[in-house]
């Protein structure tokens, strides 16, 4: 029979029903003894030499990621994809299991000397990722269920989706309008720093450490591409950034409490040595605020607040849209 192994037993049967489902479509051994991984978004499973992952949502993303992983540039380490497929609601990717366990879990018991030679490898894997081009299948794949509310090429000004995103967040209930106009009014007149926004390079667009395997020595493998695009290459540095402002926002729940900033405050200056051209951009900062602000829209687009900003979470979106335009976000701190 099938066993858990401790790690695995708050998951439902229906979930551990779903990954023996995939390992009996993909021609494994459905018995085989699996664990249930911590994560933010996926169902994820481990066995000995295989990592299954679920997606319930309705888009697909594990489909494009089956189909980009084996074009992916071998430096990358991107786990080798086994099978790919379906179930009522949800879809499934299964990958040959690479060696160690996600840096950010591995992150707060590491020395200094091994946290900067983590950040020099994955600026490594970072620089190659970043000059590859996509690959003709790429149009194909260029849904990703959300959509990005930052666009380029083909006469689209990047900001256009933007604008509408932010009219629709004023009009919301427990919104400050007048606020949002703000946001709007720097949008508008920041807007050609990101022209030309079309690029013919790849980016992985989740780049936080849930993202990067370490074994112990080194990382060992740059993983979860679902959300990788087209795009101008700093939009990964956006993603790092704010992965070191909000780090317990970002792992899963059972370590979120020892995933504190203060751990993350050298990481944005070491990259900077060792992928300057990351840091490149005129105006990077406005850019970088244009992102940020991009990601907190579609977060308010998707969850609406429930109540004013000052009767939420100082890290709702809300707030940390307001705290972005009103220079008091993790941009104005020093992290670039």
């Amino acid at each position: 029979m099938s066993s858990v192994r401790p790690g695995g037993t708050r998951s439902t049967g229906l979930a551990l029903a779903r990954a023996k489902h995939a390992l009996a479509a993909a021609g494994l051994d459905p018995d085989a003894q699996l664990s249930r991984a911590s994560s933010v978004t996926n169902e994820v499973w481990l066995c000995d030499d295989y990592v299954i992952r679920v997606n319930r949502r309705l888009d697909k993303r594990l489909w494009r990621e089956a189909r980009l992983g084996p074009l992916l540039p071998a430096e990358v380490r991107y786990p080798e994809i086994v099978a790919y497929g379906t179930g009522s609601g949800y879809d499934w990717l299964i990958a040959r299991r690479r060696p160690g366990i996600v840096l950010s879990r591995s992150w707060p018991a590491m020395p200094p000397e091994s946290r900067r030679n983590a950040v020099r490898q994955l600026a490594a894997m970072l620089r190659s990722l970043h000059t590859t081009p996509p690959p003709d299948a790429m149009a194909e794949l260029s849904d990703l269920g959300t959509p990005p509310l930052l666009r380029g090429g083909q006469g689209i000004e990047p900001v256009a989706t933007l604008l509408e995103g932010l009219a629709r967040v004023a009009s919301m209930a427990h919104v400050d309008a007048a606020a949002i106009r703000e946001v709007t009014g720097y949008v508008r007149r920041t807007a050609a720093v990101l022209e030309p926004f079309d690029t013919r390079t790849l980016i992985h667009g989740d780049l936080t450490f849930e993202n990067v395997l370490w074994d112990g020595h080194e990382v060992s493998a740059l993983i979860d591409f679902e959300w990788s695009r087209p795009a101008p290459r700093d939009l990964d540095l956006d993603v790092l950034l704010r992965f070191c402002a909000y780090p317990f926002l970002h792992v899963a729940d059972d370590y979120a409490e020892r995933t504190t900033p203060e751990l993350y405050e050298e990481v944005p200056d070491w990259l900077r040595v060792e992928y300057p051209a990351l840091f490149s951009a005129p105006r990077l900062k406005d850019r970088l605020r244009l992102y940020a602000i991009a990601f907190e829209t579609r977060e308010l687009l998707a969850s609406p607040p429930s109540a004013p900003a000052r009767r939420l979470s100082e890290h709702h979106p809300l707030n940390r849209l307001l705290r972005l335009i009103q220079r008091r976000s993790y941009l104005d701190d020093g992290l670039v």
